[in-house]
């Protein structure tokens, strides 16, 4: 009778931990799904405000601006208000967002509310990870951080199919003049406005989640924080975690220069470089590039949309090897194996292009391999490394700042491809990713230590303990 009842119990924990997750998850969805919809908006937005090319740019690009500023804020306000309510703050700013879009009546107003979902997206991006790799016990934190890029790739592959239905849905009658306008004269902004959906969703689901329980322990919320922990955790398990906190954490009010000291160097290059590396590999490229890379390698237009959504589909499937391997096989190992058979692909492809062999099936198999590597490893793993590695009185302002670092190398991925594949070739521009791609494999074989298992405070610990040997030595 008391086993079957410690296995209800046990059972319901991991129902609520998943759910919670899962809620957090969804800004992942949004950040996915905002990011890769504009893709089908882009010539029907050019034709109906007669934009020339620099304002085009500025209707895809814009909402980069808004990333960064987005994540620039985010961690000092996580760390002073919660991340609960940054997270009510991102959905707030998708809704917005989503509807302004779809109502907007110039330009102007477009690419305001264009910004307003790039701030979105910059605090989603850095607090919604942050808040399952808090919330997660470490058993399982590599399996629910993945899912938040779970969320990111289905949210591609969706705006991508939701842009396609809606494009071919354009003659079918409406019932008023406004719905007319939204759903076939300028269907870009239904395309736009589909993500006031989820975000709504988002927005009323995360009335229903607790806070963090490492932010309320950071706040003296001791009790607050045992409630919640022992709704995922037995109660010995939760008091374990309360006293490891107490142990390692200095106090709640440390400035991000104690990132800087000798303690955590290796924690700061760490946060610092496999982001931005995880990005000039070239993966965005081959996302928001993808039909015209095709179209290179000699794919009909048709024939190279239907690519982009295979690639995408491929995303989201080899993702889930990671979600179910991450807390077996360690993040290093993922880490090797994905990232070596990144560079490969990369070489392969730039060699496929280089000597003309672009008839049949071998690029888009290869960019698919690519997919698949980045997919498992660097995708997910980046993550939950960027979620475990920085001590808890400053993990809000230290993530934000990996974060920003990964947005400015997606920045020079989106503003140099185009340039590469015009001037350079298609050949050298797959090259110079894998070049790019290849010191990851060294910043995780020298840098990175394995935390599969690790609670947080554990890998706290860690920084100290090696830095205190090295003194020694």
């Amino acid at each position: 009778m008391t086993v079957a009842t410690s296995n209800t119990s046990a059972k319901n924990n991991n129902t609520y931990l998943y759910l919670v997750c899962l809620v957090a998850a969804l800004g992942g969805f949004l950040f996915g799904f905002d990011t890769a919809v504009i893709s089908g908006t882009v010539s029907l937005v050019k034709h109906d405000f007669g934009l020339n090319a620099f304002s085009e740019g500025w209707f895809v690009s814009c909402a980069l601006l808004g990333c960064i500023v987005g994540v620039s804020f985010s961690g000092r306000l996580s760390d002073k208000y919660g991340r609960k309510m940054v997270l009510v703050l991102s959905a707030v700013l998708f809704l917005a967002s989503a509807l302004g879009c779809m109502f907007s009546g110039s330009f102007t107003a477009l690419i305001v509310f264009r910004l307003i979902g790039g701030l979105g997206i910059g605090v989603a991006s850095m607090v919604s990870p942050l808040y399952i790799s808090e919330f997660a016990p470490s058993r399982l934190r590599g399996m629910m951080v993945s899912l938040y890029q779970l969320a990111i790739t289905i949210g591609i592959v969706l705006a991508y199919f939701s842009n396609a239905y809606l494009a071919n849905h354009t003659s079918g009658s409406f019932g008023t003049e406004a719905l007319r306008k939204i759903f076939s004269a300028e269907v870009w902004r239904a395309m736009l406005g589909l993500g006031a959906l989820p975000a709504a969703i988002f927005l009323i689901c995360l009335f229903l989640v607790p806070e963090s329980p490492r932010w309320l322990l950071l706040q003296g919320e001791e009790q607050k924080a045992r409630a919640i922990l022992n709704k995922i955790e037995d109660a010995n398990a939760a008091q374990h975690e309360i006293n490891a906190f107490k142990e390692q954490t200095d106090n709640q009010r440390s400035s991000l220069r104690k990132l800087f000291t000798p303690v955590y160097q290796k924690a700061l290059w760490i946060g610092l470089l496999l982001p931005f590396l995880s990005q000039v590999c070239g993966i965005n490229a081959v996302i928001y590039y993808g039909p015209r890379i095709l179209e290179q390698a000699g794919f009909t237009l048709n024939n190279a949309l239907g690519g982009q959504v295979t690639i995408g589909l491929v995303n989201v499937l080899f993702t889930f090897v990671a979600i179910f391997t991450i807390d077996k096989w360690g993040r290093r190992l993922l880490l090797f194996a994905g990232i070596s058979g990144a560079v490969v692909s990369l070489l392969i492809i730039g060699a496929l292009f280089y000597f003309g062999i672009t008839s049949g099936p071998w690029i888009l198999i290869f960019i698919l391999a690519f997919i698949a590597c980045f997919a498992f490893s660097f995708g997910p793993v980046c993550w939950v490394v960027v979620g475990e590695i920085f001590p808890n009185a400053i993990r809000g302002k230290a993530m934000a700042l990996a974060t920003l670092s990964l947005w400015i190398g997606n920045f020079l991925v989106g503003q140099l491809t185009p340039v590469m594949l015009e001037n350079l070739g298609s050949s050298w521009t797959f090259w110079i990713f894998a070049i790019c791609c290849s010191p990851a494999l060294w910043v995780t074989w020298k840098l990175l230590p394995e935390t599969k298992g690790r609670s947080l405070e554990n890998i706290e610990a860690y920084w100290k303990a090696s830095y205190k040997g090295k003194l020694k030595t």
